[in-house]
């Protein structure tokens, strides 16, 4: 699997775990990523994929790299799909 498809798996993984917030984001803790079962057999290297992630835009979270256990409690947000124009 490629970056690009990883990062499409993760946005996925973000939305089945998290919560949907009124602007349209989703909203997950990184502990709850990490510790997910399914998540732990899909991405060999989650923060290399959240940190890929993050440079295109996709999500945002506070710092640059997370560790299991320390940073259980950073809240990671997928943002919304860009509006269309019309």
């Amino acid at each position: 699997m490629n970056v690009e498809e990883e990062v499409e798996r993760l946005k996925e993984e973000i939305k089945r775990l998290g919560h949907l917030q009124p602007d349209g984001s989703y909203k997950v803790t990184f502990g709850v990523l990490f510790h997910d079962d399914k998540c732990a057999n899909i991405f060999e290297a989650l923060v290399g994929t959240l940190r890929a992630a993050k440079k295109r835009k996709f999500l945002n979270y506070d710092g640059e790299l997370l560790l299991q256990g320390v940073h259980d409690n950073v809240e990671i947000t997928l943002k919304p799909p860009p509006v269309a124009e019309t």
